[in-house]
Parts: C-alpha cells; structure tokens; sequence
C-alpha cells in the first residue's frame, strides 16, 4: 500500500475491547485526533456507527482476544486495511471481585485467559510487525490493583500485576528496535466496569464480609458516580502516544495518584524497618 504524505503523518491504532468503556472512549479519541484505526470487539456490530462517521479511517473487526486464529486475521486485515499497525492498546479485559478462596478454578482461569494471556498474545503477534517497521508503541491498560491491589481483587488485580511485571521487562527488550512501552493504570472512572464488567462470585463466604464485602459496597456505593472522566482519559492516552518519550507508567486520575504514592511511601518505610535484617544476607567478602 502506498500512502500519501497526509497519511504518513497520522498514526494507525489498533485497539481491543472497543466497543464499551474505556476502548470506545479511547476509540473516538483516535479518530478525531484524525489518527486511523482497527477497532476490534467480539460483537463488530456494534463499532457500526463509528464506522458511519469515519468510514476511511476506521475498520471494524470481530476480533476475542482469549482465540489466537483470530488475533492473527485481526492483524492481517490491519495490514490489508492501512498497511501497517504503529499503536496497538490491550485494552480488552474485565474484572472479578473475590476473596481467593470465594472464586471458582473456572473465573480463575477466564479471567487470567483474557486479562493477560490475551495481552500477551497480541504484543507477541505485532512484535514482528513493530520490529520490520522499525518502531510502534504498545500500551498496556492495567489497573491502579496491577500496582497496588484491593482486598477482592487478588485474581484480577494479580492479572494486571502480571501484565505489569511483563510490560517493564518488555520495555527494555524492545527499545532497541524503536518500539515503546506503557502501562496505563487508571483509578475508578465511569464506564461500564462495576456493573457489566465485573465478574463476582456465585455464593459469597460470609467471612470475608468485613474485607472483600466492604470493598465491593464501596464499588456498588460510587457505581455511576466514579470520579474520572473517560473522555478526559482517552485524550491523555493520545497526547501522551504522541509525545517524544512516553513514560513506562501513566496513572490516571487524583485516585489513582493518591494510591500510587501511598503505596510507595509504604514500601520505602518496609524497607527501612527490615534493612538491618535482611541486608546482612550475602556471603561475607574478603
């Protein structure tokens, strides 16, 4: 495919899990910014109107991030469609809310089967492409719980903890090969997360009603009243893929920011407290 100068300039994005939520908000955001993009949901259908209003810049495709034939044909039509992918956001995923002993082996695997092997597989199929390109930028949508977790959120929020883990090493792997990496860890903004998107457990342990109860009823009591803006957020998303050097880390709203800094003050006072026992551990040097 040739493109024009014009073309050149814009960036193409391929984003998961657009039809709700943070992707679809994200969604618009790429398209007014006058990027093009691959919006990919399992039900296509219902990017229709994007579709409408955007009809050269903007293709639909049915694309379950838990089927890796389809991640393959969502990438060769991307390829087909614009000719190559400089953006692709892992956005697809949803949560579940649980104590570990709450939650069935089936939510276990469902959840980590979307919310990281998903992720996982997508970055290992745009890998080839971002390298023969000579660049792209991958961004991970994590979690504030991948970086400080919340009681019921151990399956999910250790999901995104993984994705993390794997998204600071990857940043280094690549960067070589011009590709970025960032993981983008909002707090609580108001989609659909707290009702469609969050999984729960069938028959709650009355037990873990003073813990994991009490975090769910603060998530029921701001259900449709969260603090974020999911409009706001998309657009940071976009200037910060077009600045010079993105960070590894983006944390979204005072919320987040809030619980980033607190859990780093707590790790530095841990470390402190527990220095003198652990640091004397090594063999002793002559």
């Amino acid at each position: 495919m040739v493109l024009s100068m014009s073309e050149q300039d814009t960036k193409v994005w391929l984003i998961t899990g657009s039809s709700t939520g943070f992707g679809r908000s994200l969604a618009e955001a790429v398209l007014e910014s006058g990027d093009r993009l691959i919006a990919t949901a399992r039900k296509p259908e219902q990017l229709a109107d994007l579709v409408e209003r955007y009809p050269e810049s903007v293709k639909a495709i049915a694309l379950d991030v838990t089927q890796r034939s389809q991640i393959e044909m969502a990438f060769e039509q991307a390829l087909a469609s614009f000719g190559r992918v400089d953006v692709l956001v892992n956005n697809a995923g949803y949560g579940l809310i649980g104590a570990l002993e709450e939650v069935s082996e089936d939510q276990i695997r469902r959840n980590f089967e979307t919310n990281l092997f998903g992720a996982i597989n997508t970055i290992r199929a745009i890998l080839p492409i971002m390298r023969q390109q000579g660049g792209g930028h991958i961004v991970n949508m994590s979690a504030i719980a991948g970086f400080t977790n919340e009681l019921g959120f151990s399956i999910y929020g250790g999901a995104k903890f993984a994705l993390e883990g794997i998204s600071e090493a990857l940043h280094g792997e690549v960067a070589p090969f011009g590709i970025k990496v960032t993981i983008v860890e909002p707090g609580p903004f108001r989609t659909d997360f707290i009702g469609r998107s969050l999984d729960r457990v069938a028959e709650p342990m009355p037990e873990y009603e003073p813990t994991v109860g009490k975090f769910l009823n603060f998530l029921n009591s701001i259900e449709g009243k969260q603090p974020g803006d999911p409009e706001k957020a998309a657009k940071a998303i976009v200037q910060m893929v077009r600045s010079a050097n993105p960070p590894l880390r983006l944390a979204l709203g005072k919320y987040a920011y809030s619980k980033f800094r607190k859990k780093i003050a707590s790790l530095s006072q841990e470390l402190d407290d527990w220095e003198n026992l652990g640091i004397n551990t090594d063999f002793e040097t002559t």
